[in-house]
This record gives structure tokens, sequence and C-alpha cells, in this order.
């Protein structure tokens, strides 16, 4: 089983959840979404195994969020995905593919329950 971990490392959680998931001895595709952001399908499939919404997943606090007027409550499905394929820093981490299934590893821990 190949594991995908959306990871920054520059976030302390993230490089807490990528640990545990070398602990568990999991075969592991990092992608380094910031450098390597996923595309609008990819996001899409992404909201789709966590469940979530696109808002659900943004990182409302950081400046690019309001900057690109994402904080704007008329804006569809998709112009929220495409604030996030244009602004990767807005997606929330890590996040955790695997089996079928996604989740945030907040806490790191929460991987757990897709991997074993």
């Amino acid at each position: 089983m190949t594991v995908k971990i959306y990871h920054n490392p520059r976030c302390g959680k993230s490089r807490q959840t990528l640990q545990l998931l070398k602990e568990q001895g999991i075969d592991l595709e990092i992608i380094e979404y910031l450098k390597s952001p996923p595309n609008a399908e990819e996001l899409n499939d992404i909201l789709q195994k966590l469940g979530m919404e696109p808002r659900e997943l943004m990182r409302k606090k950081e400046a690019e969020y309001k900057a690109n007027g994402l904080d704007d409550k008329t804006l569809d499905r998709q112009a929220l995905i495409n604030g996030m394929v244009n602004n990767p820093i807005l997606i929330e981490r890590p996040i955790v593919v695997a089996n079928g299934k996604a989740v945030i590893g907040r806490p790191p821990e929460a991987v757990l329950a897709i991997i074993l």
C-alpha cells in the first residue's frame, strides 16, 4: 500500500505526521504541495475522500484568503477549489490519502484510522 501525504516541511503537525507514518514503515509518496500543488481535479477528489466542502479545507487566516476575495460567501465550489489550486498555502495540512480515504493529520494520530 502506498500512502500519499500532502506535506509542508515548515509545518510542525505535517512533520509530526510524516514521522509517525515513517515509524509505521509505510511506503510513502511525499508531495510538497506548495511546490507541486494538486490540480482542480485532484483537489476535488481529495475533498470527496475527506467528505468536506472546499471552504472547510481552507486556511482562512492566511492573508491570501481575503486578498483573493475567497471570503466572498457567494463563490461556488469550483471557484473555491480554483482559489486553493492557485494559492496552495490555503490548503489545510497535512492531508494523508490511503485506501480510498483521506484524513487531515490534526492530530497526527488521526491518520492511523485509514492506514491500519
